[in-house]
Parts: C-alpha cells; sequence; structure tokens
C-alpha cells in the first residue's frame, strides 16, 4: 500500500463470522450469505484501485447514501479497526523471512460492519464520536447480524 511514513505498507483484513453461519456453498453464491466475504474483498482491493491504504479507523460506506450490503442485514458501511478479541501481540505479524525482507511487520486488522447511522456518526461527528458509539455496544470483530445500532441521534 502507499502508506505516510512510519507506517507498514502490509495488511491483512478480517473479521469474525459466528459459529453457525451458513456458509455451506462455494462463495459467490448467496448475497444474503455472501456479503462479508464481499465486503472483505472490497476492503482488501480498495487500496490497489485507488493507490492509497488502509489503517485503523478508516470507513468505507457502501455508496453515497450508504446501502446495506444485502437485503438481510441492516448494514451498510464498515469501518477497520484493531482486533479486540485477541492479545496487542496478535494485531501484527513479523515475517521471519521467505518473500518478504526478515522483519516485515504485517497489521491485523479488523473489518466492523455498521449501520447506516453509525456511518453517518463516522461522517458527521468524526472517529472519536464513533468509537464511543461501537464502545457504548462493546461492539468488536464478531460479527453479530441481529445487533442493533449504537447511534445515538444528538
Amino acid at each position: 500500500m502507499s502508506v505516510p511514513e512510519g507506517i507498514s505498507p502490509y495488511a491483512e483484513v478480517m473479521l469474525c463470522l459466528p459459529a453457525d453461519w451458513p456458509l455451506k456453498e462455494s462463495y459467490p453464491g448467496n448475497p444474503d450469505v455472501d456479503w462479508p466475504i464481499t465486503l472483505l474483498k472490497q476492503v482488501a482491493r480498495l487500496p490497489h484501485e485507488y493507490g492509497t491504504w488502509i489503517g485503523p479507523w478508516h470507513s468505507l460506506p457502501n455508496g453515497d447514501p450508504a446501502e446495506p450490503y444485502a437485503a438481510s442485514t441492516p448494514f451498510a458501511g464498515a469501518v477497520i479497526t484493531p482486533m479486540l478479541r485477541v492479545p496487542a501481540e496478535a494485531r501484527s505479524i513479523t515475517v521471519p523471512g521467505g518473500t518478504a525482507p526478515d522483519g516485515t511487520e504485517i497489521n491485523v486488522l479488523a473489518v466492523v460492519p455498521l449501520h447506516r447511522d453509525e456511518v453517518a456518526v463516522k461522517i458527521e461527528r468524526g472517529t472519536d464520536a464513533l468509537i464511543e458509539v461501537l464502545d457504548r455496544g462493546r461492539v468488536t470483530e464478531l460479527l453479530d447480524p441481529s445487533r442493533p445500532s449504537f447511534a445515538v441521534v444528538r
């Protein structure tokens, strides 16, 4: 990725699906089931398609205006966050060799789907306001397809 000075140009994105998520078919199959995989692919391609980078607290609305990823979900955007469900030392990988130079750091980032009004909080009030919203709901990288929005209209 094309990154600012001091930031690793390498990243992996992830999200955690519930154990009962119905991914039994080959991707792509059913948008109502596949949308999290499609979202991950969109995020991963973004730096390459636009010559930019992704990092913690970057957000991506699904269109303008933001629309749900599929008919079965209210999620209409995403934010990139540090992983919360792992120890801090698991949030990056240092490559011991191989095709990358020794010591190359790869950041492991979470993709957290957002409700339309949570996307609006980030756009209108900024990162700190979105962090408050996500903290209020104890939102992590584990996708809860039925979680309510934690945005508060002010």
